[in-house]
């Protein structure tokens, strides 16, 4: 018998909601029940659609969470975040499909690395590694 290898799947992690007026798009999005956690130090809203576990991770398979942000050059309509092992190798992999690198790797308070992409369409995408608990 010959192993079959699974295929890979980056799932959608995280969701990102760009907007003109923080006070009234939080109005807003209160209709849907969701937790809305003002982080000023990164000028960013956290969006809790489902219940998470010690580790801020949604307790539910399948279940994302997101987040609120200005409205920016770089960013103009909502946002997918895809979960990779590495933002680096899929930044190469992006480019080496037509994509564009839109905003460098950065980490984000010690959870994990993020960047923002666009495919070859202009469609703004992000990359989210996790960083691994040892």
């Amino acid at each position: 018998m010959t192993a079959t290898k699974e295929k890979v799947m980056n799932q959608v992690v995280h969701f990102e909601i760009p907007v003109d007026n923080m006070a009234a798009a939080k109005e807003f999005y209160s209709i849907f029940g969701w937790e809305l956690n003002d982080m000023p130090d990164m000028d960013y809203v956290g969006i809790c659609t489902t219940p998470v576990d010690e580790n801020r991770m949604p307790k539910e398979a399948g279940a994302i969470n997101g987040g609120m942000m200005k409205r920016s050059e770089l960013v103009k309509s909502p946002v997918i975040a895809i979960q990779v092992d590495s933002v680096e190798a899929y930044i190469e992999k992006v480019t080496s499909k037509g994509g564009k690198l839109v905003m460098p790797k950065m980490e984000i308070h010690g959870m994990g690395y993020y960047a923002y992409i666009s495919d070859p369409e202009g469609n703004v995408l992000g990359l989210w590694e996790p960083i691994t608990q040892k």
